[in-house]
């Protein structure tokens, strides 16, 4: 294809000087005289036939043109810049994107233990808050990610599920210590929701047939999991967990389970990754050490809500396997 663009240099001389508003500090930018800068902007303007910049006193103001192309430009160095720090990257390192949660409660460990395991392989872990988990392997500079989700990642994304979502009440330990609740301790507990939505009591409360009898309505609402399992612990209420994520905490006794019933959400967590980029052997390292990490889980002996059948944990690869 041929293609009628203005030179790169000119294009990038634009980019700066609009974005400091100033040829000089684009000059010291660039490391280039700010005359050099000067006669890039005219390239360009003789180039598409307009002004670009408008002097008001000492001011320099964009025109109504180049309003219309230093979005676009903006958004092509950008995309520039993403493809040359792939090619940069160090093949050692692995960049991993996770939920803040899940990285907290579960891999922050794992990855510790990968590492003294791994030596060769940096893993550089980037703990991100998503109220809906996603990642962006085009505009995001991750080589793989954690996402809880209901899979379904399309052709261009190689995939791992984990672990399934199991929904579980906790509350402070010395709140569960006279053994499980009964309804009527439940409907007067303060609920803690660890979303804004409410949807993780919601789904509780409809898999146990709960939902008439146990309002949501009041009670604190979070925005992520982790503070609604670290202000139940505390005696602010009852929150709902992860059985995954909260398993250390039940067995070191600095959480009680008051309803011993967990309820599959229908969302897992997968490590995702996408196909044919570099650096997918180490990639699969840490796939295989995070399914044998899996595996070798231990998590509280439960009764297990799925679907119209409840299932009495008595240990992980049941739990796995369900």
């Amino acid at each position: 294809m041929n293609r009628h663009l203005p030179p790169l240099y000119a294009l990038r001389a634009f980019e700066a000087a609009a974005r400091h508003a100033s040829f000089t500090r684009a000059a010291e930018e660039l490391a280039i005289t700010q005359s050099a800068v000067s006669r890039h902007v005219r390239t360009l303007e003789e180039h598409f036939g307009c002004r670009l910049f408008e002097r008001r006193g000492r001011t320099l103001q964009l025109s109504e043109s180049a309003r219309l192309l230093l979005p676009g430009l903006r958004e092509g160095f950008d995309s520039l810049e993403r493809a040359c720090t792939t090619l940069r990257a160090d093949d050692t390192t692995l960049r991993l994107k996770a939920p803040s949660t899940l990285t907290m409660r579960w891999l922050l460990a794992r990855l510790s233990r990968f590492r003294l395991q791994n030596s060769d392989v940096e893993v550089q872990l980037t703990s991100a808050w998503m109220d809906v988990d996603v990642v962006d392997f085009q505009r995001e500079p991750f080589d793989c990610a954690v996402l809880l989700s209901e899979g379904g990642f399309g052709d261009s994304w190689d995939s791992e599920k984990l672990f399934d979502e199991w929904l579980i009440p906790v509350c402070a330990p010395e709140a569960a210590r006279d053994g499980a609740w009964d309804l009527a301790r439940l409907q007067g507990a303060e609920l803690l929701h660890p979303t804004p939505d409410r949807r993780d009591w919601r789904r509780w409360l409809q898999a146990m047939g709960l939902m008439e009898q146990v309002p949501l309505k009041g009670g604190q609402v979070f925005d992520t999991l982790e503070l609604g399992i670290v202000a139940a612990a505390r005696g602010y209420g009852v929150s709902i967990g992860d059985l995954v994520m909260v398993a250390e905490d039940v067995a070191q006794g600095r959480l009680g389970l008051p309803w011993p019933t967990a309820v599959l959400s229908g969302s897992s967590y997968y490590l995702v990754w996408p196909k044919g980029r570099r650096g997918q052997e180490r990639v699969r390292r840490l796939r295989d050490f995070l399914m044998a990490e899996v595996a070798a889980m231990k998590t509280p002996d439960v009764a297990l809500f799925r679907g119209e059948n409840v299932t009495k944990l008595q240990k992980t690869d049941e739990m796995i396997s369900l």
